[in-house]
């Protein structure tokens, strides 16, 4: 074989065997196919696309690329969850210690965030010592003793996927569906989980635009892991506000604390209880949705959910105390009140702008070596459907240094985030689709 002759036969629309995309990508990560001809097969693929047999065999080359954890001398079901990214989505942060207060066991790999805002690892280290750099050894034990992990990836973890996301990231391929299945389903398999639920996003702060692009995107996946002998559920929801009530490191830290005290935005429950239930029903644990919500409901109120993460916390060396101690917290020294112009209600609260506002406050970084300030970010006073008197706070901006032009420049995408009418505004589920 030669990497040409597949560049050309995809060029020409055509479909890959196993054999030639296992060579290509294969001989990518040997070293003698060049960055050039793998750019030169993304970009096809993105105009071609691929079949779900070439998406099946693309997942399988990233799996067996690297290392992949085995769980099978558990003999317990193993949980885990994946979002495909949005703006206030602390849902990992509640989910996990909620599941694993309830039985599950759940081991949950996660990284950090690239863009906008931090991801799940960013989050959990504006905690004081918390460790995210647990060794597989480690990361079995504690979900063995405790119900649940959550630490960053090893790089020996489909390290195919990796390298050639790099790759995608700076030369205009990540948008493809196939690509980004093939990207979030290895790491799935390859993390050792025989229970997956995706929570598909989509809208103005997700990758995802459409309901109906989330809905092809969810279906491949689920079709990827079926030809894997994996079962996938996945949730389509909305991501045209942001999820919950703060957005930001500490903040959503704080958020999710407070969730499990019982203090929870109504958006936040919904989509928890949602990707919750699913995942007790996949381990046999209940018969029916009902009956899911009503022992995730005692978890949470009757606090073992709560008790759960602060040993998650103390396992993986952070301080416990936070749980009820937010001084703990790096929090923005600085704050600036974002006020209605008008009475009304919310009509609109964009997620992208808010993303925008809270990165440019310094709560989101533009490559991976840039420095996350973690107190940084927004509480949202007023939500989409809320009624709103002209100078009231709509939000409040937290930040530490940051220099005129970009307070400035925050505070305006803050602004134009909300839009306000005096006509009554219906609120929307966050969950649109199963």
């Amino acid at each position: 074989m030669r990497a040409v002759d597949i560049i050309e036969k995809k060029k020409q629309g055509y479909t890959l065997t196993k054999e030639e995309i296992e060579f290509f990508i294969n001989g990518y990560m040997e070293g003698f196919i060049e960055d050039y001809q793998m750019s030169a097969w993304l970009m096809a693929v993105c105009f071609q696309g691929l079949s779900f047999d070439e998406t099946a065999y693309l997942t399988e080359c990233f799996i067996n690329s690297g290392d992949k954890l085995d769980f099978s001398d558990f003999n317990v079901h193993i949980a885990d969850k994946h979002s495909t990214g949005g703006v206030g989505d602390k849902v990992t942060l509640v989910l996990i210690p909620l599941l694993a207060s309830l039985g599950v066991a759940c081991a949950k790999l996660s990284g950090r965030g690239l863009g906008m805002t931090g991801g799940t690892i960013d989050k959990l280290e504006s905690i004081k010592g918390f460790n995210c750099a647990l060794s597989e050894d480690d990361f079995k034990n504690q979900i063995r003793k405790i119900n649940a992990a959550i630490s960053s990836q090893t790089p020996n973890l489909v390290p195919a996927d990796g390298k050639i996301y790099a790759l995608r990231d700076v030369t205009a391929t990540v948008d493809n569906m196939s690509l980004i299945c093939a990207s979030v389903v290895s790491k799935k398999i390859a993390s050792g989980a025989d229970i997956i639920v995706l929570d598909v996003k989509y809208g103005s702060g997700a990758f995802i635009k459409t309901k109906e692009e989330a809905r092809i995107l969810a279906d491949l996946m689920i079709e990827t892991g079926a030809r894997l002998n994996k079962k996938i559920d996945a949730v389509i929801s909305a991501m045209e506000q942001p999820l919950g009530n703060c957005v930001g490191n500490s903040l959503e830290v704080m958020e999710a604390i407070e969730f499990l005290k019982g203090k929870m935005a109504p958006d936040l429950y919904e989509i928890t209880v949602e990707i919750a239930a699913r995942t007790l029903m996949l381990a046999n644990l209940v018969t029916d949705y009902d009956m899911a919500k009503n022992y995730i409901d005692d978890a949470i109120m009757s606090g073992r959910a709560l008790n759960k993460l602060s040993e998650i916390i103390e396992a993986q060396g952070g301080d416990k105390n936070v749980i009820n101690d937010y001084s703990l917290f790096e929090i923005g020294h600085n704050t600036y009140e974002i006020k209605a112009e008008m009475g009304g209600y919310i009509s609109r609260l964009n997620a992208l702008d808010i993303a925008h506002s809270c990165k440019l406050l310094g709560a989101g970084r533009d490559k991976k070596s840039d420095k996350i300030d973690f107190g940084a970010g927004c509480v949202l006073n007023k939500k989409e459907g809320d009624l709103v008197k002209h100078n009231e706070t709509l939000a409040t901006l937290y930040f530490n240094n940051v220099s005129k032009e970009r307070l400035d420049e925050a505070i305006n995408y803050a602004k134009s985030a909300y839009s306000i009418t005096l006509d009554r505004v219906e609120k929307h589920s966050v969950v649109a689709d199963i």
